[in-house]
């Protein structure tokens, strides 16, 4: 069979059959992931084809640059002390996860931080992708985009520094290197929109995408992987709107969207090749339940809690938002595949944080019984739908002063 028969089937069976499984609530990255496996246990290493690679390459560098892209730092700033009591109450999860991993999990300090944040992180590109399948109202879908973001930010802060912490020559070399490309991206756009731009009329969203691409290379040859640099490119073309109106336009944003569809099942697939098969054991999957029984728990009920008693929200209101910040797919494969290949944890620990990853991201499916994905047509569809969210009552929702609920969570 020819190699561009074998790539068209491959696509064919990426971007068609996982959504024609949605209808039993089984998310599409997940089929994909299923696939990967599947193939690296029927064809082993031939599996890991650097074309696939490539395109897995793309998928989850737009798929964050997209997610800088739908960053609203003045949405943000209006939820300020909120967000900042729910970043103080994640970093306190984050040590205590790593200080319990490194000190009973016999893991080395840097791999325990690893862990810590594959467990804790929730996947912003993924849960914001898929908000608007959940039927949540305005208020909820405010505050988990709002949490999801900041706490991404958070988690490549620290990733950042977790992998660079080893060396302090090297950590201060990638500061100023990563400084320098914060300061040369608005630059860049700046001069691309100014030169090219006016001279290509339609040509911002290619330009956005190299850019984007370009910064993800420059982070992964820090060794800190695509996604920080492609997540930063997302955030200075937004941070660029007022200037640069037309690079975050909606126009833009929708192909975004689209590109990453496309591209995004790839990763997942590509993730899936790369399991080594000592990772599909009794032994994983034992270890992996333990961890869902215990992590995933915790979390929805720090997060509720958190709802809860600082800031007043209902029961039912608190706990919907709790159940869809659980999905980890992107961050815990990402990070299960940093510790595999720098920290050379067992492939017990890798295979059971697989598991874990895919049952916090089956959970909202099956519980809103909505199956969550990346579907960029049908979030584009309900974006337009939504009305402006009033951010002055949703900021209600989050004062602790206030012992009511707040008027758009009353029923």
């Amino acid at each position: 069979m020819s190699k561009e028969l074998i790539y068209l089937l491959l696509i064919f069976a990426l971007l068609v059959i996982p959504r024609a499984l949605q209808r039993f609530s089984i998310p599409a990255p997940l089929t994909c992931l299923l696939f990967g496996i599947g193939a690296m246990l029927w064809l082993g290493d031939s599996s890991h084809d650097p074309v696939v690679s490539l395109l897995a390459t793309l998928g989850i560098s737009s798929l964050f640059l997209f997610a800088g892209l739908e960053v609203d730092l003045a949405n943000l700033r209006k939820g300020m002390w909120p967000l900042l009591a729910h970043l103080v109450i994640r970093s306190a999860t984050l040590a205590g996860v790593a200080w319990l991993a490194w000190r009973y999990g016999q893991l080395q300090w840097q791999a325990a931080a690893l862990l810590a944040l594959a467990l804790l992180t929730p996947s912003t590109g993924f849960i914001m992708d898929s908000l608007s399948q959940l039927g949540l109202d305005e208020a909820e879908r405010f505050w988990v985009s709002s949490k999801a973001i900041a706490g991404e930010l958070l988690a490549l802060a620290a990733l950042f520094v977790v992998l660079q912490a080893g060396d302090p020559v090297h950590l201060t070399l990638s500061s100023m290197a990563l400084l320098a490309m914060i300061v040369g991206l608005p630059l860049l756009f700046i001069g691309l929109g100014r030169w090219v731009a006016p001279h290509a009329p339609g040509s911002e969203f290619s330009l956005l995408v190299m850019v984007g691409m370009l910064a993800a290379y420059i982070t992964y040859a820090l060794g800190v992987y695509y996604l920080v640099g492609a997540f930063i490119a997302g955030l200075v073309a937004r941070l660029l709107q007022q200037r640069m109106p037309s690079l975050a336009s909606h126009e833009n944003l929708h192909a975004l969207r689209l590109f990453a569809s496309f591209f995004v099942p790839f990763y997942f697939f590509n993730s899936g090749t790369k399991v080594p098969s000592e990772a599909l054991s009794f032994e994983a999957l034992g270890l992996g339940l333990v961890i869902t029984l215990v992590v995933l728990p915790l979390r929805i009920a720090v997060i509720w809690l958190q709802r809860r008693m600082l800031f007043g929200e209902s029961f039912r209101s608190s706990l919907r938002v709790a159940l869809a910040l659980s999905p980890t797919l992107i961050f815990t494969l990402v990070l299960a595949a940093i510790m595999r290949e720098r920290f050379e944890v067992p492939a017990v620990l890798f295979g059971a944080l697989l598991l874990y990853a895919a049952l916090t991201t089956l959970l909202p499916s099956l519980v809103f019984r909505r199956p969550m994905d990346v579907d960029p047509l049908r979030s584009d569809a309900a974006d337009t739908a939504e009305q402006p969210v009033d951010i002055e009552n949703v900021r209600d929702s989050g004062n602790a002063t206030h012992g009511e609920e707040p008027e758009t969570q009353r029923h």
